[in-house]
């Protein structure tokens, strides 16, 4: 097939990056994974230069090189002016005809919709929210933390579950288990202990991310404390995605509401339970479903939207990634 038929689809996170090369009937040709996407540490350069071995790789393996068209869902593109600096910056790399690049949270709402209409609600280091309608539109939000108004996700949970115990620990706050669960599971005897530890570096900062689920753990067994945080988590889920909802003129018909990320795939029975609850309270016609699909399967869903793929295309590529 011609170079008009193929798309290049790219989902780079923090973490990871993941690439597929996709005919136009769906077929996968080739597929590659390689580290994180971090232009604000490292400069849209670096970054570029950076996914290019990845994306080099998979062109290469599927014979071609380059495509119709790149549908590229990208980390840390959180305002529209960085979207095209990113896509401007992959542009200049000539893999494709035409240049699309998005918010990351995109692909994970693309790979749980037959259509791209929906919202989706990704709580996984951070939190974000996006959405979209068949017809262009969308709603989305900076989510770049707290000076965007954003509360939660796997970092801002361990901040504030260690924030509650030290204050139990020193008599600031009231009692929490988490006093004593926190400092366990690194092996440590006190709040105090795993404050000093995480202040010298003995217990290094990337691991406090390890604390989101020791938090969702001590809400299980009924701390007090430990519950109203995650009912807090979801109370921020889903004032996101009503918002979404009501600014794509979504809450007066059937709707879904997809929740992705680490926090919200792992299914804890108290934040997604609640989750639902208040769902069904200020968004009823809304329907929520945790996605667990490979976000690149939502980037190249999208790039295959933008192509017009025959019908059929979007089946095959599903059942390519088994969903």
């Amino acid at each position: 097939m011609g170079v008009r038929a193929h798309v290049l689809a790219i989902d780079a996170g923090n973490s990871k990056t993941d690439v597929a090369v996709v005919s136009s009937d769906g077929e996968v040709l080739s597929t590659a994974r390689g580290g994180g996407f971090r232009p604000p540490a490292v400069g849209v350069g670096a970054a570029v230069r950076g996914l290019a071995e990845t994306v080099d790789r998979a062109l290469a393996d599927a014979g071609l090189a380059s495509v119709a068209h790149v549908s590229a869902c990208l980390a840390n593109a959180d305002f529209p002016v960085e979207e095209e600096e990113l896509a401007g910056a992959l542009r200049t790399r000539a893999w494709g005809a035409s240049v699309t690049v998005r918010n990351d949270t995109f692909a994970i709402l693309r790979a749980g919709v037959t259509e791209p209409r929906g919202v989706a609600v990704v709580c996984g280091a951070g939190i974000n929210c996006v959405g979209m309608r068949p017809d262009g539109r969308t709603a989305r939000f900076p989510a770049i933390g707290r000076i965007s108004g954003d509360w939660g996700g796997g970092w801002g949970l361990s901040e504030e579950a260690l924030w509650h115990a030290a204050r139990a620990e020193d008599g600031r706050g009231g009692p929490t288990a988490l006093v004593r669960t926190l400092p366990a599971h690194f092996g440590l005897p006190s709040m105090h202990a795993l404050i000093e530890a995480l202040h010298l570096e003995r217990v290094p900062a990337s691991r406090r991310h390890e604390l989101a689920p020791v938090l969702f753990a001590t809400a299980a067994e009924g701390d007090p404390v430990a519950r109203a945080i995650v009912e807090r988590q979801a109370e921020e889920v889903v004032a996101m995605a009503v918002v979404a909802l009501t600014r794509l003129d979504l809450l007066s018909e059937p709707a879904p509401v997809l929740l992705g990320g680490s926090v919200l795939a792992a299914r804890h029975p108290q934040l997604n339970d609640h989750i639902d609850r208040l769902l069904a309270d200020r968004a009823p016609k809304a329907v929520p479903q945790v996605v667990t699909a490979r976000p690149v399967l939502g980037a190249a869903l999208l790039g295959l939207d933008r192509l017009g793929a025959p019908e059929g295309a979007q089946e095959r590529l599903r059942a390519h990634y088994g969903v």
